[in-house]
């Protein structure tokens, strides 16, 4: 953490340097309870009474001397807004300001206070930023500032749950190690590992649709860790937030990362997108055109969701996501094959070995970890290539296949240890072989009747029990010629915690052994893969 706060230091003071031809305004904005947050503020030539646009950050107000978004990078005369960026109470210029537990939502409604208070401000405020800098424009906007009239957070929601951190029970490593690495405190996600009061008095707090009185563009990536979550708000929104504004919110879903959504870049992963460049840009500065500089650009006739159908290539729009749709079942067999042919046998089973030793490494997927890579990759050359593998996998199809909304793993499965992990990859076969990853998923055996601590049980030799690992939303066309692969291990790591196959304490050092693991497809313990398919489409 320290080489990352100190290459951020270098940074900051590069571009406090290299780039000053941007020259903001530095201020100091009065909070409510007397202290002052840093901020910087850009201020077009000749603007003299314009909209604003708030972005509040945990990360360095500093970096944006590199460039503004929306287009504008270090353009400023082509920027039709005035751009205002804090520092978060208890980050980078903001430090001194720092409280034991701050009120972000009261902070974001005292800068939007303090801009319409400004000569430069014409009094109209939107807010802009993905990720922590999206889920503050939700706290600040449930406070109801006068002067906010719009949002556009970007991959996040503002619900925190104990699943976005441990999914079916299994910690998922790599995002606490990075959250910490950027600075913050996750001894309490660490420390609460079972789902308790606790838990549901964070989820309960964050979640507030009820109170979002503005107009929201939400704008997700199929390859990021939020996405889900993401299209949940959207849809809570659009069903729970006061009627005079559930119309007007907007949802953008796109083939990114969660590094690369706000930007909508060409390249994600292995895989390349140029018909989805640069959307999130043009919807966001005709959102803000729309309410901000209230241009009649027909931003109020748009489709409520916009979505990018990969493996097509192309952009599709719906009332509400995910399409009419139904649900296809690919049974999974002791040969391997993934079809539409339901068991036969009374006694069909496969083995699999799980060393904690030597997990099956991550290879891209919805990571957050600057060190690892995100998005589509290539499962084959690493992941599949090994020996604690199963991998399912269709004929080549003949017709292609439309998938929109979550698809879902059903598995029937056994050890010969107390606890253990099963882990799921779905992919795209390509015709040379190649198995780009769309999705993962995790269950942790001990959490087969529940989450709470009273809930966990040790397996039992010679049981077989059944699971559900459900896999995040995704638009994804299987074209003729793929195939459909479903992976299953009992690792994935560093994105997920490894299983140590021991049955003590989760999460300590301890003894490792190695798993005799068995997934069974027999008539009465079917395996599958659960895909909802768009109705009208080809099937296989």
């Amino acid at each position: 953490m320290k080489k990352l706060l100190l290459l951020a230091s270098f940074f900051s003071l590069l571009a406090t340097v290299s780039f000053s031809q941007l020259n903001p305004q530095v201020d100091s904005i009065p909070m409510s309870d007397g202290r002052k947050l840093a901020a910087d503020v850009y201020i077009p030539p000749g603007c003299s009474s314009c909209p604003t646009i708030l972005i509040q950050t945990p990360y360095n107000r500093l970096f944006y001397h590199l460039g503004l978004p929306l287009g504008i990078g270090l353009n400023l005369n082509s920027s039709n807004y005035i751009f205002v960026i804090v520092d978060w109470r208890c980050f980078y210029g903001s430090a001194a300001a720092c409280v034991t537990t701050p009120d972000r939502g009261q902070d974001g409604y005292d800068v939007i206070q303090w801009i319409t208070s400004q000569p430069w401000s014409n009094g109209r405020v939107g807010t802009w930023g993905p990720s922590a800098l999206g889920v503050i424009q939700f706290q600040t906007a449930k406070k109801h500032p006068p002067g906010l009239i719009c949002c556009a957070p970007i991959v996040a929601s503002p619900v925190t749950s104990y699943f976005d951190y441990y999914p079916n029970g299994d910690l998922r490593k790599e995002y606490t190690d990075q959250l910490t690495a950027l600075g913050y405190n996750v001894s309490l996600v660490l420390a609460n590992p079972y789902y308790n009061i606790g838990w549901q008095v964070a989820e309960n707090n964050s979640h507030y649709p009820d109170s979002i009185a503005v107009p929201c563009l939400m704008i997700g990536g199929w390859y990021d860790h939020n996405d889900s979550d993401v299209v949940n708000y959207f849809q809570e929104l659009r069903q729970q937030s006061p009627l005079a504004v559930r119309d007007k919110h907007r949802l953008l879903m796109g083939p990114w990362t969660h590094n690369t959504t706000s930007s909508s870049p060409a390249n994600i992963g292995q895989l390349s997108y140029p018909q989805a460049q640069g959307w999130s840009d043009s919807l966001c500065n005709l959102f803000f055109d729309f309410y901000l500089r209230q241009i009649n650009n027909g931003w109020n006739t748009t489709p409520y969701v916009n979505f990018f159908q990969m493996g097509e290539n192309q952009w599709y729009s719906v009332s509400a996501w995910p399409p009419p749709t139904t649900v296809a079942k690919l049974y999974m067999h002791s040969n391997v094959v993934l079809d539409y042919n339901a068991p036969t046998l009374t006694n069909d089973n496969i083995g699999m070995v799980y060393d904690p030793r030597d997990p099956s490494p991550t290879v891209g997927g919805a990571t957050l970890k600057t060190t690892l890579q995100q998005g589509p990759y290539d499962q084959a050359p690493v992941v599949e290539s090994r020996v604690d593998i199963v991998k399912f996998t269709t004929a080549t199809l003949t017709q292609p296949i439309r998938v929109d909304g979550r698809p879902k793993v059903h598995l029937h499965v056994g050890s010969d240890k107390k606890d253990t992990d099963f882990a799921v990859r779905l992919t795209d076969v390509y015709p040379n072989n190649s198995s780009m990853l769309i999705s993962d998923g995790i269950f942790r055996m001990r959490f087969h009747n529940g989450f709470t601590t009273a809930d966990t049980a040790s397996l039992v030799i010679g049981q077989i029990y059944s699971i559900v690992i459900q896999l995040p939303d995704v638009a994804i066309t299987f074209p003729a010629g793929h195939k459909i692969r479903v992976d299953v291990t009992s690792s994935n790591y560093p994105r997920y915690d490894c299983n140590l196959n021991n049955g003590m304490q989760m999460y300590v050092a301890g003894d490792t052994s190695v798993a005799g693991q068995t997934i069974y497809f027999d008539i009465t313990h079917e395996s599958y893969l659960e895909l909802p398919i768009e109705i009208g489409r080809a099937h296989v």
